[in-house]
């Protein structure tokens, strides 16, 4: 299970809502890219919501909000 402290993701105004929003598109996304040929060896696969929210901390991918949200 992933524990993230969100006042560290959510910085610049950005909503839990937003933030929710953004990491279901991408790991939809991610569930969407064609499979890698298979090498032969097992490796774990990690779930997508995981792999979304790990982008979106290393700020690989920036949510942005319209500006009348951003204050609420």
């Amino acid at each position: 299970m992933l524990n993230v402290d969100l006042r560290n993701v959510l910085g610049k105004h950005t909503s839990r809502y937003s933030l929710v929003t953004a990491t279901a598109k991408r790991a939809r996304e991610i569930v969407d890219l064609p499979a890698p040929e298979p090498t032969g060896k097992k490796t774990p696969a990690e779930k997508p919501v995981s792999v979304a929210i790990d982008e979106i901390i290393a700020g690989k991918y920036v949510i942005v909000e319209p500006e009348e949200i951003r204050n609420l």
